[in-house]
């Protein structure tokens, strides 16, 4: 069966899918009040229903799923989720974005389960700043955590920087921090949502600022692999780490997209900013329902549209970066 494509003929290799928007963190720039539970919601989808998922989309062509939430390990089935995720022979990548603070102790269990490789949402190297930000005291728990992940034979981890205008002063701590750790450092720029419009004002800082200053250290851009995700990669001689820096702002952002978006309540969604997510829900209660499963999604793919238009000030349904997997 030939690969998920659009009218833009971008090929779609990768799926996020949130299995919560529940966060046991307060960020500042995503739930600054805590999560808020919506009695009007949908339950989150059955492991049987993301192993529908994970099937349907495999059979179309995608080889990596990034399991996302809100936190996705509040999920208590977290490891049968990745077990069932697992028995997918099409997939062969099983990410997972978290906020680290259940990785030291379920780490090992995980990577035994199938998850292939770890992203750790981490603002700051200082632990008073990192309290000020996530709004809980557990920076020394994330940092065990990346540890242990190193421990359960992870290659390498990623870690998640929201860039924000104070990063410039803490550059020099993260880079000396990935000099001789594989770490990739991947600082995304700060995202307007529809709750966040005046947090957005006051801190956005654009990723150009830090690429001129990676450059001009003499770090270099390196291609991507089909099936990564948006950020530019770039590598330095003296360095065992690696930095990725993801603009959402940048003219060409979305000539690249080979992502899509489920739900946790099994709605597809196109794109992190679209007005609209698409039911798959109904077709998730049987095994005999992937044919029509899998034509409902490549149907959609004709409303893909060719950009997100941020750049207008337009954040479609994403209230905040936990409603849809961020």
């Amino acid at each position: 069966m030939l690969p998920l494509a659009d009218t833009f003929q971008r090929k779609f290799y990768y799926l996020r899918l949130s299995i919560t928007d529940v966060c046991n963190f307060r960020c500042t720039y995503c739930l600054p009040d805590g999560y808020k539970p919506n009695k009007e919601r949908s339950a989150f989808l059955s492991v049987d229903e993301i192993s529908r998922v994970a099937q349907a989309f495999g059979e179309l062509g995608t080889s990596k799923i990034r399991l996302t939430g809100g936190e996705p390990s509040m999920r208590r089935d977290f490891t049968e989720i990745i077990t069932a995720i697992h028995d997918q022979p099409a997939i062969k990548q099983i990410a997972m974005t978290t906020n680290g603070y259940r990785l030291a102790k379920e780490a090992a269990n995980w990577r035994m389960a199938g998850l292939t490789s770890v992203n750790v949402s981490l603002d700051s190297l200082d632990a008073r700043q990192f309290q000020q930000i996530t709004g809980q005291n557990k920076f020394q728990e994330v940092m065990a955590g990346i540890d242990a992940c190193f421990d359960a034979g992870f290659p390498t981890v990623k870690i998640n920087v929201v860039l924000m205008k104070h990063l410039t002063q803490q550059l020099p701590t993260f880079l000396a921090w990935i000099k001789y750790r594989s770490i990739q450092l991947r600082f995304i720029e700060l995202m307007e949502t529809g709750e966040g419009s005046h947090y957005f004002n006051q801190h956005h800082l654009s990723g150009e600022q830090i690429r001129g200053q990676l450059l001009a250290m003499g770090w270099q851009r390196r291609a991507s692999e089909p099936e990564a995700g948006p950020a530019q990669i770039f590598s330095h001689p003296d360095y065992q780490g690696e930095i990725g820096l993801i603009m959402p702002y940048d003219k060409h952002f979305c000539e690249s997209c080979n992502r899509l978006r489920v739900s946790a309540i099994g709605q597809l969604h196109l794109c992190l900013f679209g007005e609209n997510g698409i039911t798959l829900r109904d077709l998730l209660q049987s095994d005999t329902q992937q044919t029509a499963l899998q034509e409902r999604i490549r149907i959609s793919l004709i409303e893909k549209k060719q950009t997100h238009f941020l750049h207008q000030g337009m954040t479609g349904l994403a209230r905040n970066l936990s409603y849809i997997g961020g």
